[in-house]
């Protein structure tokens, strides 16, 4: 059994019209929801004796972020993140063979990127309707699968929290 934790970024900000797409920072929101969001993600995992052995993250400044203080809040050494720049923007094909590639001996792995992919994948896997997930989003799945290969059939629906819940 795997465990996926597909994350949207945290809220970013439009303020800057000088930078491009890749470059947006988070907003004060977003600078506050990452870090309650990888609380309440961290004690849903300690409740489970489920620690996360893999963060994969868009290489984009705002999943970057992100990412950063999700770890903060999780305990999760920032140089174990595992950047992707074939995340930013990524369908949920890419994203997918990503998850794919991971070692058998990653148990419980999380992913943080974009929409619309991380609601696309997150609909894929498990047969239900999100829409659009709102920023910092946390859908939490179980994969019957003992092969990240394997991975892309079909996963359970564990948990499903955003900030506004």
């Amino acid at each position: 059994m795997k465990t996926l934790i597909l994350i949207r970024h945290a809220k970013s900000s439009w303020n800057d019209a000088v930078l491009n797409d890749f470059e947006r920072s988070l907003n004060a929101r977003g600078l506050s929801d990452a870090p309650i969001m990888g609380e309440r993600l961290n004690q849903r995992l300690a409740n489970a004796n489920q620690p996360l052995d893999a963060l994969l993250c868009s290489s984009a400044q705002r999943a970057d972020q992100t990412a950063h203080l999700l770890a903060a809040s999780l305990g999760f050494p920032t140089d174990r993140i595992d950047w992707h720049r074939e995340l930013y923007l990524a369908n949920p094909q890419t994203m997918l063979s990503i998850i794919q590639a991971l070692p058998n001996n990653i148990t419980t792995a999380a992913l943080v990127a974009h929409n619309p992919g991380i609601s696309e994948l997150a609909e894929k896997l498990t047969g239900e309707r999100f829409g659009d997930v709102p920023t910092c989003a946390v859908i939490s799945i179980e994969l019957p699968i003992d092969d990240w290969l394997d991975a892309g059939n079909w996963a359970d629906l564990i948990d499903y929290d955003y900030p506004k819940r």
